[in-house]
């Protein structure tokens, strides 16, 4: 009968501690979807209307749904008053609301640069960001 050394022990420990660490590579967002795609506020009870962040990942678990965001809301990519969104992203159309808005959602993503450069309608390098129309009657 064979008998194993205890360096073949201590190496075989040592791949197997390895393989289960996995890459040492950050995990980091790749793209953010949000859903529904599009939605018409007439539609919906107050023209609230709840959007929910999928996180899609370069490692696992991957995708994340509901991804924590910075919900916010734009016309003709201007920031707007016309729509307002709440921290848990319900948007609601105001009175004086019409046309179809786009609503944002972006992660922050340190994989991904930071710079100075922030679009106020949810772009902007450092940002990961996903969009959906809203339209408001």
């Amino acid at each position: 009968m064979k008998t194993w050394s205890p360096s073949i022990f201590i190496l075989i420990f040592l791949a197997v501690i390895l393989i289960a660490c996995g890459s040492s590579a950050p995990r980091s967002l790749q793209t953010v979807s949000l859903s529904p795609a599009t939605a018409d506020a007439s539609q919906f009870p107050n023209r609230e209307v709840q959007f929910t962040a999928t996180g899609y990942f370069n490692a696992n678990p991957t995708p994340v749904t509901p991804l924590n965001v910075t919900w916010g809301a734009c016309s003709q990519s201007l920031p707007t008053t016309d729509v307002t969104m709440t921290a848990t992203g319900v948007a609601q159309c105001t009175p004086s609301a019409s046309g179809t808005y786009l609503v944002w959602g972006f992660a922050p993503d340190s994989t991904h640069g930071t710079c100075s450069a922030i679009n106020a309608c949810g772009g902007g390098c450092g940002r990961v960001t996903g969009t959906a129309l809203l339209t408001c009657p």
